[in-house]
């Protein structure tokens, strides 16, 4: 079988019409007729994959290319390289400061996240002038409403109320972890309709970094339940922040490597992380009929604390579930660690989901050739448009 990369050998008919030959034609024809033979020529098939063996075999694959420069070109190449190898390094000392700089402000994050904590369960009263802050749907109009609308806004405010049977005395923020749950894809798909009940007692998500080696705990602080005993269920993830020895030029930063989670103490009868089958067997020869019982893991958000255990030798190769599952639960641990627990009142609003929207929607107008295909369009009429020439689209909330 012939080598790919060198590419298949041409037919008879393709080594007479190379580039050459072309530029003959070319010569030899006018104007006009040299374009069309030409634009001919370059649609034909057989005249293409000539001229791509050529360019293969001339510059092959970068590897190639770079085997068939002077030797003096590749030692400066080897140089730079060098170079290159020291800039990696000192991003991973970048990083390494970075991450003591994360630790050091999380000192005083951590009395913001106490007191939010103390008003969520209901711990601290805030007073009025905690209280003053300007809300989005409290607009001019709104304030000025005449009592007919007053009351009009009331009874609607009622009818509100029958979704949470929440008032007036209703103590601090029920539901406040459950609903940010429930807010964001990423962890609504893991949380299940029996989760429920038992992520009510969920009264606050508390980060804790790790110096050496560098690395996060996530604590889940529970109230009293009737599913387990435990108050805290911890995730520990740890990362690692030096260049791989066998690709250093792959390396992007900090990145987790090895989670850890927390044995759960259910009450007898409550995990839900388990689901309880029975099946009837019947024996071949007696006939004899019995019933045996399996227990079968049951999809559920606490399915998180119990991870796959990663490996030890670094170079133990994984199966692909199993490296599917821990990307996935990386990806989940560094988005609560970056996103839910700092702004976690913007989860809990909408307003926060709303932001990542518009930077989706930016990414997807900004594609190339969205614009011409709208044009190319027989049916596209630009008056339609939302964004009109002159009237500018609506801005990015910045917070």
């Amino acid at each position: 079988m012939a080598d790919p990369e060198k590419g298949a050998p041409a037919p008879a008919m393709e080594e007479d019409i190379d580039e050459e030959d072309v530029e003959d034609v070319e010569d030899e024809e006018g104007g006009g007729e040299r374009k069309e033979l030409v634009d001919k020529l370059m649609k034909d098939p057989q005249v293409l994959a000539a001229l791509q063996t050529k360019l293969r075999r001339y510059l092959g694959t970068p590897s190639g290319y770079i085997s068939s420069l002077p030797v003096a070109v590749k030692r400066r190449i080897k140089a730079l390289k060098k170079l290159q190898l020291q800039y990696t390094d000192l991003e991973a000392a970048f990083y390494k400061e970075v991450h003591a700089l994360e630790v050091k402000y999380d000192k005083m994050h951590q009395a913001l996240y106490e007191k939010r904590r103390h008003v969520v369960t209901s711990e601290y009263e805030p007073n009025d002038e905690e209280c003053d802050f300007p809300s989005d749907d409290e607009t001019d109009d709104e304030k000025n409403l005449s009592k007919d609308m007053e009351e009009k806004a009331k009874i609607d405010e009622k009818d509100e109320n029958k979704i949470h049977d929440f008032d007036e005395n209703t103590k601090g923020i029920p539901e406040f972890w459950l609903t940010i749950f429930k807010n964001v894809d990423l962890l609504a798909e893991m949380v299940q309709d029996y989760d429920e009940p038992i992520l009510k007692h969920l009264v606050d998500i508390q980060l804790k970094f790790h110096d050496e080696p560098m690395g996060f705990t996530l604590e889940f602080h529970f109230s009293e339940n009737e599913y387990f005993t435990n108050k805290v269920l911890t995730k520990y993830y740890e990362m690692k922040c030096v260049p791989d020895k066998d690709d250093p030029f792959g390396f992007e930063g900090p990145e987790i490597f090895k989670c850890k989670g927390c044995t759960l103490d259910w009450k007898k009868g409550k995990n839900v992380t388990v689901k309880t089958i029975k099946k009837k067997q019947k024996h071949k020869s007696r006939g004899a009929v019995r019933t045996i019982t399996k227990t079968l893991q049951n999809d559920s958000f606490f399915n998180f604390f119990n991870p796959p255990p990663v490996p030890e030798d670094p170079n133990e190769e994984m199966d692909e579930d199993t490296q599917a599952l821990l990307t996935a639960d990386f990806e989940i641990g560094h988005y609560i660690r970056e996103r839910i627990i700092p702004r976690a009142v913007l989860f809990y609003t909408g307003e926060a989901l709303d932001d990542e929207d518009f930077e989706e929607e930016e990414g997807e107008e900004g594609e190339e050739g969205d614009d011409e295909e709208e044009e190319d369009d027989p049916d596209y009429d630009p008056s339609k448009d939302k964004a009109v020439k002159g009237q500018q689209p609506p801005e990015c909330k910045q917070q």
